[in-house]
C-alpha cells in the first residue's frame, strides 16, 4: 500500500499542494480528478518521489520513500509521465528493453529478454517490435510506452494524462487496458485522468482534487454524485446512469436534460 501523510508542496511563496493525505488501495485503478491547476500531477510526482516535498511523508509498503534506494523504488512502482516522446530514434523494442534498466543495467539476461517478450505480446506490439516509434500512430507509441512499464514489473502503475492524444476508440481501448492490467495481472494503477467519465466507468476510487486540496477521496459511487462534483468543479453536473454506468452530463444551466438529449440525437 501507498500512503501519503499530510504532504505539502510549496514552490516559492506558493503552496502547489497543501497538507493532503491518501492510501492507494492494492489492485485497484485509482483517478485522480480536478480541474485545471488542483495538483493532480504534482501529487503523483511526489507520491513516485520524482520532485521533493514540503512537508509530510509518502509511505511504500510501509517504508518512508525517501529512504529507499532509486532502484528499489523502480522495482516497486513504474511512472510514465504526461510528456512522454523522445527525440532518439528508437524501435519499440528498444524502448520496452529500457523497463528492464532497474533489473539488468543494460545487461538483459534472459529473464529479462523474456518478460520483455510477454510485454510487447501483451499489448500486441510483437509485429511492431522493429518498428520506429516516430512511425507507429499515437496509440500505438501510447501503447509502446505502457509496454516499456509493464516490462518494469512492478506492482505499482503510475499514468499522468495517458489518454493525451488519443482519440475516443484508442482512449476506450487505452482504458480497457488498464482493466485488465489489474484483473489479470494484479497491478495497482493511478492515473490522472481530465474525463470524468472515464473516471466514473473505469476506476474503482477517486481522488478529487481542487486548489492543491483533496476535496473527496473514496469509492467512484461516493465521489461521482451532482453535489460532490459540484464542490470540485463550480458548475452543476447531472448524473445519468446508463447500461448500469454512472454517466456525468454538463450542460449550460438554462437546458434542461431533454433539450441536452434532443440536441445529442442531431449528431
Amino acid at each position: 500500500m501507498i500512503k501519503i501523510n499530510q504532504l505539502s508542496i510549496d514552490i516559492g511563496k506558493k503552496h502547489i499542494i497543501n497538507n493532503v493525505s491518501t492510501e492507494i488501495k492494492k489492485g485497484a485503478i485509482t483517478a485522480i480528478i480536478g480541474p485545471n491547476g488542483a495538483g493532480k500531477s504534482t501529487l503523483l510526482n511526489a507520491a513516485t518521489r520524482l520532485i521533493d516535498v514540503t512537508k509530510g511523508t509518502v509511505e511504500l509498503n510501509g517504508t518512508e520513500i525517501t529512504k529507499l534506494k532509486s532502484d528499489q523504488v523502480a522495482r516497486q512502482l513504474a511512472v510514465l509521465k504526461q510528456s512522454n516522446h523522445t527525440n532518439l530514434k528508437l524501435s519499440v523494442r528498444d524502448l520496452v528493453n529500457f523497463g528492464r534498466f532497474p533489473y539488468s543495467k543494460g545487461r538483459l539476461t534472459q529473464e529479462d529478454i523474456g518478460i520483455i517478450d510477454e510485454s510487447l505480446d501483451y499489448m500486441g506490439l510483437t509485429s511492431l517490435q522493429d518498428t520506429y516509434l516516430d512511425e507507429l500512430s499515437g496509440g500505438q507509441r501510447q501503447r509502446a510506452f505502457i509496454a516499456m512499464t509493464l516490462a518494469q514489473d512492478t506492482d505499482y502503475i503510475f499514468l499522468d494524462e495517458p489518454l493525451n492524444n488519443l482519440d475516443m476508440k484508442h482512449s476506450v481501448q487505452m482504458m480497457q487496458l488498464l482493466r485488465r492490467l489489474v484483473r489479470e495481472k494484479q497491478k495497482t494503477i493511478v492515473i490522472v485522468i481530465h474525463d470524468i467519465n472515464f473516471a466514473s466507468c473505469y476506476a474503482d476510487y477517486i481522488v478529487a482534487m481542487k486548489d492543491g486540496e483533496i476535496l473527496l477521496d473514496g469509492p467512484k459511487d461516493s465521489v461521482i454524485t451532482p453535489e460532490a462534483l459540484k464542490k470540485v468543479y463550480d458548475m452543476d453536473i447531472n448524473i445519468e446512469c446508463i447500461f448500469g454506468q454512472q454517466i456525468c452530463v454538463y450542460f449550460d444551466d438554462e437546458k434542461t436534460v431533454d433539450d441536452f438529449v434532443r440536441e445529442a440525437q442531431l449528431i
